[in-house]
Formats: structure tokens, sequence, C-alpha cells
């Protein structure tokens, strides 16, 4: 059952949704804004990151020390996090500390002071973490993969940036990051939990209403369109298995594919009962690891299949892996399995919204991305309506040129590449 949700959008431009579930004596925000790492420049890769580490550091009357112990003082929770397609600033906390939470919120983001020794302190993490990554095959497959496809679109480029980048990040560089997408009309509030409507819409109001946008105008993202040249790329490495991975350009949320795709790759790769689970790894004994993804972007996305294998078995991992895409477009897919997909599908997504948090999350997503808060209805009776011709006619249009990643020992991958096509 779909609670019922208050939208209001204030004067200075604030949408603000308001779930009430009296259920439990917890308040859960989650505070949007529709900038993310797509808005970064490529020599600027990273930013967003640094900047969402950096926020809690410290604000306008407050240092880091006096911002957590406020926090943990109450037992509340308060986290950052950056995406490609949005900002996000979260609280949580019973309802009688909720204003005081929600107040220190209002505070750090919008009035940050960015210390130089917070700064200098994340980017250490960041580009140890950066670091770290290269030595992991499945993140080094995903990251040339998502390169080779995407090229000049903002979605190529690493969520944590790259060391040349991140190392040459100043603190100026975020405060105009911030100046200008830090504002009132960029920024969606999604509350859910032990609060009315109305005593919502007024809390907000008191803490948030004096806030009026002083910046310039928004840059609307508009990009070159992708060239689709299916390629094949590798990384050589002395690894105890090897990543093969093949991406498919697939279309963003507001495609009338977007429900089909997503079926296709709950058939495909989640769970112990999907179909490259069961085929490759339980029948043929061919992977470690076996999965699928088709991630929501508001620009074109990727849908990805991937397995961890034995050196040993990279050429015919990646034959299987191909064939079991193929056969979607060419064979029927069978309504029973479909159905299970459906199932599947649905039932995990009614067990994300059992808690305060996963509804603020939810419903404040999709206002941010723009497709409304009905939307929630709206996907659950697009993925009942998706039809086998539908599913065949989606992996048809999307499913057929892959680009191809391998990491793994030299020999293992260079002797897979000619499997299909050229290298």
């Amino acid at each position: 059952m779909t609670p019922n949700i208050d939208r209001t959008v204030l004067n200075n431009g604030i949408v603000l949704l308001v779930t009430e579930n009296p259920t439990a004596d917890i308040v859960a925000a989650k505070i949007f804004l529709r900038s993310g790492s797509s808005y970064e420049k490529r020599e600027q890769a990273g930013l967003t990151h640094l900047l969402s580490s950096v926020l809690t550091k410290g604000c306008y009357g407050l240092s880091s020390m006096e911002i957590a112990e406020q926090v943990e003082s109450v037992g509340a929770s308060l986290g950052v996090d950056a995406s490609s397609d949005y900002f996000l600033l979260s609280v949580k906390t019973v309802t009688s500390d909720f204003a005081e939470i929600l107040e220190l919120a209002a505070k750090i983001l919008r009035s940050p002071t960015f210390p130089e020794t917070q700064i200098e302190l994340e980017r250490r993490i960041t580009l140890q973490d950066i670091r770290s990554q290269k030595e992991h095959p499945f993140t080094v497959a995903f990251d040339q993969l998502r390169h080779t496809m995407y090229q000049d679109h903002p979605y190529a480029m690493s969520a944590l940036g790259y060391e040349n980048t991140v190392s040459k990040l100043t603190r100026d560089d975020l405060v105009n990051f911030h100046h200008t997408h830090f504002r009132p009309d960029n920024v969606v509030i999604s509350i859910a939990g032990r609060i009315t409507s109305e005593e919502a819409e007024t809390l907000v109001n008191s803490i948030f209403g004096d806030w009026q946008n002083n910046s310039p105008e928004l840059e609307v993202l508009n990009f070159n369109q992708i060239t689709v040249e299916p390629r094949q790329v590798l990384t050589a490495q002395q690894t105890q298995q090897s990543i093969v991975m093949l991406g498919y350009f697939a279309p963003g949320v507001f495609s009338a594919d977007y429900a089909a795709l997503k079926l296709l790759a709950t058939y495909l790769g989640n769970g112990l009962s999907s179909r490259l689970f069961v085929e490759l790894r339980e029948k043929r004994g061919l992977a470690y690891e076996v999965s699928a993804f088709y991630p929501t972007k508001l620009f074109p996305a990727s849908f990805v299949v991937y397995m961890g294998t034995a050196p040993e078995n990279t050429k015919i991992a990646l034959e299987g892996l191909h064939t079991e895409v193929d056969l979607l477009w060419q064979s029927t897919l069978e309504v029973d399995a479909l159905q299970a997909a459906k199932n599947k599908i649905l039932g995990q997504y009614s067990l994300g919204k059992q808690t305060n948090g996963q509804i603020a999350q939810l419903y404040g997503w999709y206002e941010t991305l723009g497709l409304g808060i009905n939307f929630d209805q709206e996907f659950q009776k697009q993925i009942s309506d998706v039809t086998v011709k539908d599913a065949i006619a989606a992996a048809t249009q999307y499913l057929q040129q892959p680009y191809i990643s391998l990491v793994g020992r030299e020999e293992a991958i260079c002797s897979a590449v000619n499997v299909r096509g050229k290298s």
C-alpha cells in the first residue's frame, strides 16, 4: 500500500514532500539537490565527492567536532552522498529531536566553511581510495568499460575523480560549486515519519524560508549525442580470476523501454534463481560471481552483464555471457520466466519501502529526477504491463552490440578477445 504523500512548493522554490507514518517514533529527512557529478568539469572530476566529504566538517559557528557531538548526543544520524544525477544530505532521529537536527542540517547545507585542514585530510583519503580501486579487478573492468562507452559524456568519469584532478582541486572550487548549485530552487526535501504535513511545512518554513537564491542561473545540461562504436578493452593484471564484462547502451529512466529492461536485468542476473547464475554457475561451473545490472539514470544508461571466472575459462565465459544475452532476442522468453522476474522485482521494490528513511529516499529521488511522486505507482504498473513481446523488442533494440571489458592475466584475456568480431 502506498502511503499518502503531500507535496508543497515553498515561496523560495523548495519542493517539500511529507509522508506521515506514525508507526514508529522516528523521522527521516532526505535533502536532495538536483546537481551531481554530471555538472563537474572534466578537469575537476571528483569535485562533488570531495565536497560531500567535507560538507559536514564545519559550518558557520560550528566545528567538525561540534557538529559530530550535536548529532551523537541525541543518537541521530547525519550523512552526505553524491551521485552523477543528484547530491544528498540525510538525517534520521527520534521525533522530539527532529527540529534540532534539521536546523543543524540546514546550517551545514547553507553555510559550510570548508576548512583547509579538512579538505587536505579528505583529499588524502580520496587519493588512497583511488589508488586502492586499481587493485580491484571488477572496478578496473567497470571503469574501463564506462570510459570506453561514454567517451566525453560526464557519465564516463569516476565518482571519486582521478589522482591528477583531485590533487588540483582547491577550496575555491568547492566554494564556487556550492554557491552555484546549493540554492533553494534546486532543493527537494523529503520527510517521512511521525510528523504531520502541517507540522513539517511550518518547521521547514521556519528553518529554510529565509533562504533566497543569489546564485547565477543554473546551467542546463545538454550533451552531444553518444556515438555507439562497440569495442574491446583489456587490462592485464596478475589476478586469481578474470573479470569478463559486456556493456550495452540503454535508455534513461524516461524511456518507454525502461521497465522492460529492468525486468530483463532481473531475469538475467538478480539472485540465485537468475538465468546467468543457474546456467553459467550452477550448470556449467564457470562463475565465481555472475550478475547483471541496469542502473536508473537521467541520461543514457548502461545494461551490464559480468562474470568472475578462472583464467583458463575466460574465453568460454565470454562466449557464455554473449549467448545468454543473445537468447533474449533470438528466442521466445517464457511467460512463466517473465512473470517470475516481475514477482521478484515487485517484491523487492515493496521491501525497499519499509523504513521511513527508505520512503523519504524513494519519493525524494523520484521528485529530484523529474519523475514525480506518482512514479511509485506508475513504475509498478509499467512492470506489471510488460509483455513477452515488449521484452523481446527491447532486447532486440538495445542488447545486440556490446562493448567488452576484460581484466585478468594477459594470456587468458588476449585469447578471448576474438571470440566475437574484431578486437
